[in-house]
């Protein structure tokens, strides 16, 4: 017998030995001790490996949990993976027409399911239970590759078209498919090697369909609480219908419409659902005569700006006169500025404002005052006074954008029926396939990059550096006050992942394969390998877009 080959890994600085051939599965046992989760892939010299795969070479190896981005997305897919098979085990295939994985709502994911049976919660806690058989009997997630052509039969036959769809535009002759216990499926990314790696999970009946409930990358071991904003879901499941109406729920449609010569009226039929909801919120705000400040927040990329002159010119158009005020002018001076526990200024806490000049301000404008409005020299970190003199008068409103617009800490001297409150966010409903969803969150890392890079010189390996410090401060500042909103404005446009790709794309190949941000640089770029990409030709100058690609008409 030819004795293996050994083999020199290095973990956390160390060197250790292994045979040739040995899966990575078993030397993260060795170190499971080091770590209080499941370790559930490895880094292998700064790319991802599924446990499985065998040792054939030197290398470093960094441990992936759950506590790391790519670790919770792993367990999330391989949760819902999970979760179909029982589904079916339970239900009966042949019952069941359709089940959709639609978005993310506060640490679960929002599941419609169709068929001849009776959405309750007795028939989830059957579900649930045979997930939890199914977790206990360690069964394999097995990996395979196949033809392209044969997948797309496959899943022709099993019911599931928006795949075989999916598919049909893939270029590759070959493509992977995952396997439990004889339930065929296909997934956008990494799976983790058995069932027995998901034991922490719940469903629950909830509006028309139900909740997968998840744990969150800070505590994977227990479930993240479940606290859904209503109003964000509402506007969600509103937005997923004018998504099906328009023929574009999925990437498949897109594409569809795309390679048909069918993208433009798509186009100008969102842009024309945008233009009018942001007509509705303008009259609405016109209708209330005590309204005289205009609040919008919204977490990073959402198109605050853009979103806020196309709000003023349909407040224009409905007898008022807008005025526009950033609250990035009523930061502190810079020695004055908090620091966070890493000793860097935290510009996005409500410390960071000046939050008594601000109200001071305000108020003298509701009663009728004339006042000096700041400017921030950032330069200088300082403020300044250059003559900006102010003065309200009947029909002038405030337009006011800022991080803390919600927070009513922030405008705690303003009368509430003086505040008409916006929360505007990009809220994704259109999804790689029934299966498979987009998160919100990489819509919106996708315009910052190009943003980035076309107005701040940034690479995109510097904005996915800083995303999760700015999604930390979303966390905290801005989305436990989203439903305190007195409308939520979702500024996803369906067609804009497929514009974005070839500015995003570039930029993306860019981030040097050693760094740490290149894992999730080749994730966006499997992403958008889903999409055919769309010109920007035809998209209005008035477009959201256009403040993330440029050439629009308004100074942003």
């Amino acid at each position: 017998m030819e004795e293996k080959r050994m083999i020199q890994v290095t973990v956390d600085g160390a060197d250790y030995t292994y045979p040739s051939g040995t899966p990575y599965r078993t030397i993260a046992a060795d170190f499971q001790d080091r770590y209080p989760c499941d370790i559930l892939m490895v880094n292998r010299d700064g790319k991802l490996s599924e446990l499985h795969k065998l040792l054939d070479r030197d290398c470093s190896l960094k441990m992936i949990t759950a506590q790391d981005k790519p670790g919770i997305q792993s367990y999330e897919r391989s949760a819902v993976f999970l979760m179909l098979k029982a589904f079916y085990d339970v239900a009966g295939r042949e019952n069941v027409e359709h089940i959709s994985v639609e978005y993310s709502l506060s640490s679960a994911l929002f599941i419609l399911a169709e068929g001849n049976f009776t959405l309750d919660q007795d028939l989830l806690e059957r579900v649930e239970a045979r997930m939890r058989e199914l977790s206990a009997l360690a069964l394999p997630i097995e990996k395979q590759s196949i033809g392209t052509d044969d997948a797309i039969e496959l899943f022709h036959q099993a019911g599931l078209v928006h795949k075989a769809q999916l598919l049909s535009f893939r270029i590759n002759s070959r493509v992977n498919v995952y396997s439990l216990d004889g339930f065929v499926n296909y997934f956008y990314g990494y799976m983790v090697p058995d069932t027995s790696y998901i034991r922490c999970f719940g469903l629950e009946l909830f509006e028309n369909g139900f909740v997968l409930r998840l744990p969150t990358q800070k505590d994977p071991n227990q479930l993240g609480e479940f606290r859904p904003s209503s109003k964000v879901f509402r506007e969600l499941y509103e937005s997923t219908l004018r998504s099906q109406a328009l023929n574009a729920s999925n990437v498949a449609e897109l594409n569809a419409a795309v390679s048909q010569g069918g993208v433009t009226p798509l186009i100008l039929a969102q842009e024309a659902i945008m233009e009018k909801k942001i007509g509705d919120i303008a009259a609405e705000i016109a209708s209330r005569k005590e309204v005289r400040f205009v609040m919008i927040a919204g977490p990073s990329s959402s198109g605050k700006t853009t979103f806020s002159h196309r709000l003023s010119t349909q407040l224009r158009a409905c007898g008022l006169r807008p005025h526009a005020i950033a609250t990035d002018n009523y930061f502190v001076d810079r020695d004055r500025t908090p620091r966070d526990e890493n000793g860097n200024y935290d510009f996005e806490g409500l410390g960071a404002m000046d939050v008594e000049q601000f109200n001071t301000d305000m108020v003298r404008l509701l009663n009728g005052e004339t006042v000096e409005l700041p400017t921030f020299n950032f330069k200088k970190g300082a403020r300044e006074y250059n003559g900006n003199f102010l003065t309200l008068g009947e029909g002038d409103v405030l337009v006011i954008e800022g991080i803390h617009c919600l927070n009513d800490q922030f405008t705690h001297s303003l009368p509430k029926e003086s505040k008409y409150r916006i929360y505007i966010s990009c809220l994704t409903t259109l999804n790689i396939d029934d299966h498979n969803r987009i998160p919100s969150t990489d819509a919106r890392l996708l315009r910052r990059v190009e943003r980035d890079a076309r107005t701040r010189g940034h690479s995109a390996q510097a904005t996915i550096r800083m995303w999760p410090s700015v999604r930390r401060g979303e966390e905290f500042n801005i989305f436990p006050f989203q439903d305190s909103a007195d409308v939520i404005f979702n500024s996803a446009l369906i067609y804009e992942t497929a514009v974005l790709k070839p500015y995003v794309q570039p930029l993306l190949f860019g981030v040097p394969r050693n760094s740490e941000e290149y894992i999730e640089a080749k994730r966006l770029l499997k992403f958008l390998n889903y999409f055919l990409p769309i010109p920007a030709d035809d998209i209005p100058k008035t477009s959201l877009m256009r403040e993330f690609i440029g050439g629009g008409c308004y100074q942003v």
